[in-house]
């Protein structure tokens, strides 16, 4: 079980619910790190005391030193100051909340010195899956997911010490705000609509992904990754009601399902009692007032995010980068109005074709991967304008 923690990404949705359980089950919070939330991280800071806190963007570090002054926190600010946060001795976990590939770097410097990584940062395994399990295991670091669905395999398969046993795992997926639309209605929802999910509460850029339904993507990578299976032993289903949380079926028939209500404390609260279970004071889903469980198709055609993920994670090497990097340059334009809905995979797309693929890639090769795939979603999207 966690102690001491370390939250990289403190002030955005995982990490402030990562703080709730974490004053739950009165744990220490040795660092916290955001980008730019001056405010909101000098309300933690004084709140949970913590010995370091970091901002990455330099002006607003800055003022959070001087609003600290009075505090013995020290502030740190740059990528310098995340390695920091991610490596100090008394943390025995760090919590990776962080949006991006931004959280490679960190996580792998804790991966070196041997900490419990509960891992929100979806991106990390995406784009150098290999290079961090490979890691991992070199330095007997423990990656415990934090994403409902991996957390939902990561319990199922506890007790299951050989993977030869798995047939197959089973992401659900909500089908996010524009569920049972037609391609050519999708394409005309908004930024307003798309941050409209159905059951879950998050930030504005993985709404938008469970909209495209690319977050349902780029957990199918992720998963192949940590639990070093191929695409074709990862299934992806609609389950609208959220309950069922991800599935495993075993090469004897059994299927194995997590359930729970649709709320993030519960698998970031595993992550940090494992392998223990800790007293939740949450209410617990009640099978008898929840709707009736469905199951159905994900549509391919009319969210292609999902069919081009399923493409990267076939291709390998920086092609999941690539993804990745334009999928994230796609709908920041998308948030900030100056693209449409179907513009996110077509940008996507054209990444995908102009990016060169290198298999089995270094860290810096992948780190050139996605900053090539950004250009080009740049380039692309002056073009179109």
């Amino acid at each position: 079980m966690s102690r001491t923690i370390s939250i990289l990404g403190s002030t955005g949705s995982i990490g402030r619910q990562t703080l709730d359980v974490a004053e739950q089950l009165g744990l220490t919070v040795a660092a916290l790190t955001a980008h730019r939330s001056v405010k909101r991280m000098e309300e933690q800071a004084r709140k949970f005391r913590p010995t370091l806190a970091v901002l990455t963007d330099g002006p607003a570090a800055k003022d959070l030193a001087l609003r600290l002054a009075d505090t013995a926190t020290k502030v740190l600010g740059g990528p310098q100051g995340l390695a920091e946060a991610a490596t100090l001795p008394q943390a025995d976990t760090v919590v990776t909340a962080v949006v991006g590939t931004v959280g490679l770097a960190p996580t792998l410097a804790a991966i070196r010195e041997k900490k419990r990584i509960a891992l929100a940062n979806k991106e990390t395994l995406v784009c150098a899956g290999e290079l961090v399990m490979d890691a991992a295991d070199r330095y007997g670091a423990e990656i415990v997911p934090v994403d409902s669905e991996h957390s939902a395999i990561f319990q199922c398969l506890q007790g299951s010490g050989d993977r030869r046993e798995i047939r197959r795992l089973l992401l659900t997926c909500s089908g996010g705000p524009f569920y049972g639309m037609a391609y050519e209605q999708a394409g005309k929802m908004t930024k307003a609509d798309a941050l409209r999910h159905p059951n879950w509460t998050m930030g504005p850029k993985i709404t938008v992904d469970c909209a495209t339904l690319m977050n349902k993507g780029l957990e199918v990578i992720e998963a192949m990754r940590l639990y070093r299976l191929p695409l074709s032993q990862v299934q992806v289903v609609i389950h609208r009601q959220s309950i069922v949380h991800s599935l495993v079926e075993f090469r004897d028939g059994a299927v194995l399902a997590q359930l729970g209500t649709p709320d993030m404390r519960l698998p970031i609260r595993y992550a940090m009692t494992y392998p223990a279970r800790g007293e939740n004071p949450a209410l617990p889903l009640d099978l008898l007032s929840c709707p009736p469980l469905t199951f159905s198709a994900p549509d391919r055609e009319a969210f292609p995010c999902l069919r081009l993920a399923e493409e990267a994670a076939a291709t390998g090497g920086t092609a999941c980068a690539v993804l990745n990097a334009a999928n994230e340059e796609a709908v920041r334009l998308f948030l900030a109005e100056k693209i449409g809905f179907h513009d996110i995979p077509r940008l996507v797309s054209r990444a995908r074709e102009a990016a060169a693929v290198t298999q089995n890639p270094t860290l810096e090769e992948i780190l050139a991967a996605d900053r090539a795939a950004r250009e080009i979603v740049w380039k692309e999207t002056e073009r179109l304008s």
